[in-house]
């Protein structure tokens, strides 16, 4: 067994997470996989060297034979058959308990987008969820007692770890940082798998920014040697992968062939599979240099052809298909709610009718309009897998024809990236990485589009609506401008940092594959 040592300062009851067998366990699943995760991170970058060369990407000829064969994943748990709504969050105390007694199916805990990855923050998160699987978890905050109802039916939990990419630096197996994916995960599923499954419910993830079905196998891998280590049966783990990365989507069935014994879904986003466009085709041209990220809607052409393949893969094996984010946080002017509400009823009314068994909201204020969308299309069935979508046919180029989408670069469009970002980027630095920002949930994805758009710009040398050609003088001008603008509502050792790093990640030479990595180095 690897040695291990944490690095992290003392948290409150990190004691009871950061056991001596909880150690043990994460140490042998570093043991096992660790290399193996290194392996796979090295192929992304031999991948979209590729696509690089050939400004191109296709199902993949070797895997031919999966996307032809007659194979279901495994018949879902009665805790995961009815997903219609699902609210997402980090894994503070708060949130925890506004979430499970939102009255939505499912709660996404979040260790990822949504969370900054300081110490406390993945220590305590840990705490909070053990705290609610055992319907202890209370807290006074303002003057105000929280804690879980008993009239209404909590959300099911399904906790986000951080994607393979993201170390934890305050962990150490073997003499190497620990992987962050490997440790919420591990943590979780160690303390919680038996009261889990004692309250009828199980340990349920979404795995997010994978690239490939291999990177899927290795989830899989992982999920089969903790429930071996721990005589868990087999397939307990359920797992939804979030396909938000343009390679996975050209592997949606191979993903869902490698976790079959495991399988729950997959989920279609937006911003992280537009900033992973950009990411992967930042040197192939214009041809995918993209409009103002607002006037990209799910309803572009190359939209929907990645949405209704999911739909149509997902229902093809058995799996369920769920929709993306309403960000939207009610406001208290009501001609704001009315705008934004209309828009969102929109939104998960197409989704409900093109197949998708469930959708996602950031606000408890917003899980009623969600579920009246899907109730009207699912009545009393709690899913529509039987609805198979034979008629969606989907080809590489439509998912490659970015040009679809239309629209074009304006001024307020890089106003707005940089004026979010460095929002976002200040709130993630000081610990919060669910942002509310101009009515908007926000979390990571948000400053990642925000950030590759303006980098994308800025290499193509775009024009925008006014004139003028984007570089990084006017980038900068807009960063100087943006800064003095929020002086009044960003304290200056959250506001200076944030705009010297989106600086660093918006005009750098070398596109940073994550803005996180550099984020992660800049905390405390």
């Amino acid at each position: 067994m690897s040695e291990v040592r944490v690095l992290g300062g003392a948290v409150e009851r990190g004691d009871e997470v950061l056991t001596q067998e909880a150690l043990e366990f994460l140490a042998g699943l570093h043991d096992a996989f660790a290399t193996t995760r290194d392996k796979l991170l090295e192929a992304r970058k031999q991948r979209r060297e590729e696509a690089r060369r050939t400004g191109r990407l296709d199902f993949l000829p070797e895997t031919k034979e999966i996307r032809e064969s007659e194979w279901k994943v495994a018949e879902a748990p009665a805790a995961l058959r009815d997903r219609r709504v699902e609210i997402t969050g980090p894994t503070d105390r708060k949130m925890t308990i506004n979430a499970l007694n939102s009255g939505a199916k499912v709660w996404l805990a979040d260790f990822e987008d949504a969370n900054t990855p300081h110490w406390e923050n993945v220590v305590s998160g840990q705490v909070n969820l053990a705290d609610a699987i055992r319907g202890t978890i209370e807290l006074e905050s303002n003057g105000k007692h929280y804690a879980l109802r008993d009239d209404v039916e909590h959300a099911t939990i399904v906790v986000r770890p951080r994607g393979w990419h993201l170390d934890e630096r305050n962990l150490e197996f073997g003499g190497r940082k620990a992987v962050g994916a490997l440790v919420d995960f591990g943590l979780y599923f160690f303390h919680n798998v038996r009261a889990l499954l004692a309250n009828d419910k199980g340990p349920y993830f979404y795995l997010p920014k994978m690239e490939s079905h291999l990177e899927a196998r290795l989830w899989n891998d992982v999920f089969t040697h903790a429930e071996k280590e721990l005589g868990i049966p087999h397939g307990t783990i359920r797992a939804t992968v979030l396909i938000e990365t343009i390679p996975a989507a050209f592997e949606m069935e191979e993903i869902l062939y490698e976790l079959r014994e495991h399988a729950s879904g997959l989920n279609a986003g937006r911003w992280d599979y537009l900033f992973s466009i950009i990411k992967y085709f930042r040197d192939a041209g214009e041809k995918f240099v993209l409009p103002d990220r607002n006037s990209v809607t799910m309803t572009a052409p190359f939209m929907r052809a990645y949405t209704e393949l999911l739909v149509r893969t997902c229902h093809k094996r058995g799996a369920f298909a769920i929709g993306g984010m309403a960000a939207f946080i009610p406001s208290k002017d009501p001609e704001t709610n009315e705008k934004a509400f209309a828009k969102v009823r929109d939104d998960k009314a197409r989704e409900a009718g093109d197949g998708f068994d469930g959708s996602w909201v950031a606000h408890p204020g917003m899980v009623a309009l969600c579920k009246e969308e899907f109730d009207k299309v699912l009545g009393d069935k709690p899913n529509q897998v039987d609805r198979l979508r034979e008629d969606v046919s989907v080809t590489a180029d439509q998912l490659l024809d970015i040009a679809s989408a239309g629209g074009a670069a304006t001024e307020a469009g890089l106003r707005g990236a940089v004026d979010v970002g460095v929002r976002y980027l200040a709130s993630w630095l000081g610990g919060n990485g669910a942002a509310g920002i101009h009515n908007l949930m926000e979390d990571a994805a948000t400053a990642e589009i925000s950030r590759s758009q303006v980098w994308q710009w800025v290499q193509n040398g775009i024009t925008l609506d006014n004139g003028q050609q984007v570089t990084r003088e006017l980038v900068r001008q807009v960063l100087d401008e943006t800064r003095q603008e929020l002086a009044s509502e960003i304290p200056a050792d959250l506001l200076t940092p944030a705009v010297e790093l989106f600086e660093e990640v918006a005009l750098a030479e070398q596109y940073a594959d994550f803005l996180t990595l550099p984020a992660y180095e800049r905390i405390k």
